[in-house]
C-alpha cells in the first residue's frame, strides 16, 4: 500500500515510516506540515494517508482540517488520524462529514505494532475505526436515545451486530436469513433513526455509536 504520512514529530515520523515500510507498505511521502499536502497528494496518488490532528504553524487545528479537505476533495482516500489526547470536537466533525474510509486513533496505539498495522491495513481496505477511548468519551455524554424504540426486535439485533462490526454477510448467516433480508432490515434501521444516505457509508457507523450511546448489550452467540 502506498502511504503518505504527514506528521511534525521527527522521530514519530520517522518511527512511522520505518514500521510501515518493514511491514511492506511504500511509504510515498513523509511531510512535517500540511503546507504542501494537496499538491504532495496528488503527485504521488497514495492509498491512505495518516496524519497529526495537530500540526504547524499553530498546532492547533491544521492537520484536522487538512484531513476534512482531503475527505471533502478526494472521498475515495482512505485518512488515518493520529492524535496525542482524545479531542472529542474534532472526532466529531470527521464523523460528520463526507468522506470514505475513516480511522481516529491516539498515539499510544501505535505502541502494539500489530495491532496497528492491521488497523492501517483495514483502512486501506474501506473500513472505519475510531479509537475505543475516543467513542467512549464521545458516548460519555450521551443520553438513551428515543429513536432506538422505533425499532422491531429483529431490527435491534441486527443493530447490534452491525456494533460488532459485521458484515452483512456474517449478520445473514448469523440469523439464518438471506443478504437481502438483512440489507431491508439495516435499511429500515437506518430510516428510524433519521440517518439520511450518504457516499461515504458513515451511516452504519453513526447507527452502531448510536446503538451503544443507548447502553443496549452488543449480540453474542446465536440470538435466534
Amino acid at each position: 500500500m502506498r502511504i503518505l504520512i504527514c506528521e511534525d514529530s521527527v522521530l514519530l515520523r520517522e518511527g512511522l515510516s520505518r514500521l510501515l515500510a518493514d511491514a511492506g507498505h511504500d511509504i510515498v511521502a513523509a511531510l512535517p506540515d500540511a503546507t504542501d499536502l494537496e499538491v504532495t497528494v496528488a503527485a504521488s496518488e497514495p492509498d491512505l494517508c495518516i496524519l497529526d490532528v495537530r500540526l504547524p504553524p499553530t498546532g492547533t487545528d491544521e492537520g484536522i482540517r487538512a484531513a476534512l479537505a482531503l475527505r471533502r476533495d478526494r472521498p475515495e482516500l482512505p485518512v488515518l488520524v493520529l492524535s496525542q489526547y482524545v479531542e472529542e470536537r474534532y472526532a466529531s466533525e470527521l464523523i460528520a462529514g463526507r468522506g470514505g474510509a475513516l480511522g481516529y486513533l491516539l498515539k499510544d496505539r501505535v505502541a502494539d505494532v500489530a495491532e496497528f498495522l492491521e488497523t492501517v491495513e483495514a483502512i486501506g481496505s474501506g473500513a472505519t475505526i475510531f479509537d475505543p477511548e475516543v467513542v467512549a468519551q464521545l458516548l460519555g455524554r450521551r443520553t438513551r436515545d428515543e429513536r432506538m424504540q422505533r425499532l422491531t426486535d429483529r431490527e435491534s439485533t441486527v443493530l447490534a451486530l452491525i456494533a460488532e462490526g459485521r458484515s452483512n454477510q456474517a449478520i445473514a448467516r448469523t440469523l439464518h436469513v438471506s443478504e437481502g433480508s438483512v440489507e431491508k432490515h439495516i435499511t429500515a434501521v437506518f430510516q428510524k433513526l433519521d440517518l439520511e444516505q450518504d457516499e461515504a457509508g458513515n451511516r452504519r457507523v453513526l447507527a452502531a455509536l448510536a446503538h451503544i450511546a443507548h447502553g443496549a448489550p452488543t449480540q453474542t452467540g446465536d440470538p435466534s
